[in-house]
């Protein structure tokens, strides 16, 4: 038996993925409830190969800031919480602050977001936890969640 050592954090990412992304379904129900908690009126999902494939969760909230959108995807990142107390008094679908983040870990991760008060949108393309640009680019107000290739990088969680 090997000794006991630290994980690199590319496998701590996996795993804590694999506890919050157990199925495509858990990946829907985060976008999903990301969405509402943004204020969207609008929420469409469009799915392909059972989720295998292609997610892609599109709203018209409107909130997300540029600088947001790589805090966005970090471990431990959220807008629903600020402190301990903030425990005690959630009001969203979600708060755990890692659903992004993991997700990003076990997927290629595709969002663009444009707030309400901007004439341009922003994007962000992740693979694995890397982030792998970020930029400007076309959108309508509102932020649109592509993930492809959900588990591509984790067999057993694959299979």
């Amino acid at each position: 038996m090997p000794d006991i050592c630290h994980l690199p954090t590319s496998v701590v990412n996996k795993i804590a993925a694999g506890e919050v992304i157990e199925r495509p379904a858990s990946v829907v129900k985060e976008l999903v409830g990301n969405a509402s908690d943004s204020g969207a009126s609008r929420i469409a999902v469009t799915i392909e190969d059972g989720g295998g494939t292609l997610i892609r969760v599109t709203d018209d909230g409107g909130r997300m800031s540029p600088a947001e959108l790589r805090l966005a995807v970090a471990a431990h990142a959220t807008s629903k919480l600020a402190r301990e107390e903030d425990l005690y008094a959630v009001r969203t679908m979600g708060f755990r602050g890692e659903a992004l983040a993991s997700i990003s870990a076990v997927s290629k991760l595709r969002m663009v977001s444009r707030r309400t008060d901007s004439i341009e949108g922003h994007e962000l393309l992740a693979v694995g936890d890397r982030v792998e640009a970020t930029g400007a680019a076309g959108s309508p107000v509102g932020t649109t969640v592509e993930v492809r290739d959900l588990f591509f990088n984790v067999p057993a969680r694959l299979k």
